[in-house]
């Protein structure tokens, strides 16, 4: 079976995930509104499209064709773009971290001119979707079914998971967004409080430590020993954060669901106040985005 796949976006995940779908042997045609990473991604086995229609016109049909874009604008644009060359029985998966109430209109209007839609929240950082990414899948199932190979090979082992009608996808990553976000907050703060102490604390070996055996042991605090092991005092890091939508959406939603999120909505209140107000805390936050998603990191 010839595996085609076509992938618009390619930031940073995206030109993993491309990668990715390489090493798993899948003939793939790329396309980025920066032609330089589509041009990138030719020298590593993909075929360029210079264009939406260039893309769609590479595909066999029926085509798959993922989508890794920033929430919002760009997917709604780039959907309204493909629709006029997708025929039915062509499946659009969005694999950015997309609103889960978005998705669910992309896919109302998706079925009615008979275009199959998919979201897909994407878990891992760079590392994962270069090598192999954890993912929530939402849609109807027997789309999912249809190319749950693709899942398979993109992800790591029992990394994968359909989870329902559409949007669940996409929900459930918003929450891990979220749980992410209030994990982030508490490293730090306790790392934060290390720092303050009378004691010559080495945060890397803490680190380490902590990550085998101990209660608390995480692939965030693996991240935290490789920040400390390359900036052991987090030197000329700004502190600014930065990011906050998905959270945002997910502390929505708790409240709309009478649920208290207060871990998140802490988390919330320290990314923003930390564009005035940077400490250890908020340095060592900025470091880890860039260490699993790579972030920019606002130097001082």
């Amino acid at each position: 079976m010839v595996k085609q796949v076509g992938i618009i976006g390619l930031g940073k995940m995206g030109f993993n995930l491309s990668l990715n779908l390489i090493d798993n042997d899948y003939s793939l045609v790329a396309y980025n509104r920066s032609i330089e990473k589509t041009k990138q991604l030719a020298k590593k086995g993909a075929s360029p499209a210079f264009s939406i229609q260039d893309l769609a016109q590479k595909l066999a049909s029926p085509k798959i064709i993922l989508l890794m874009l920033t929430a919002g604008k760009p997917v709604e644009e780039t959907i309204a773009s493909l629709i006029p060359h997708l025929k039915k029985g062509d499946i659009l998966i969005d694999g950015g971290n997309s609103y889960f109430k978005d998705s669910i209109a992309r896919y109302n209007l998706l079925k009615k001119k008979g275009i199959d839609f998919l979201d897909m929240g994407t878990s891992g950082g760079t590392e994962g979707a270069r090598h192999g990414t954890s993912l929530t899948i939402g849609g109807e199932k027997e789309i999912f079914k249809k190319i749950e190979f693709l899942f398979r090979d993109i992800s790591v082992k029992d990394g994968y998971v359909y989870l329902g009608k559409s949007g669940a996808g996409h929900y459930a990553k918003m929450i891990h967004n979220a749980i992410e976000y209030s994990m982030l907050e508490s490293y730090s703060e306790g790392f934060e409080v290390l720092e303050k102490s009378p004691y010559d604390f080495n945060f890397k070996e803490i680190a380490k430590v902590w990550n085998n055996g101990s209660i608390i042991r995480s692939h965030i605090l693996s991240l935290i020993e490789n920040v400390f092991t390359k900036n052991p005092e987090l030197k000329n890091i700004d502190g600014i954060i930065g990011g906050g939508e998905t959270g945002t959406w997910a502390y929505k939603t708790a409240l709309s669901q009478k649920v208290e999120f207060n871990t998140l909505k802490h988390s919330l209140q320290k990314r923003k106040s930390s564009e005035k107000n940077q400490s250890f805390s908020t340095k060592l936050i900025s470091a880890l985005r860039n260490e699993f998603g790579g972030h920019e990191i606002k130097k001082k």
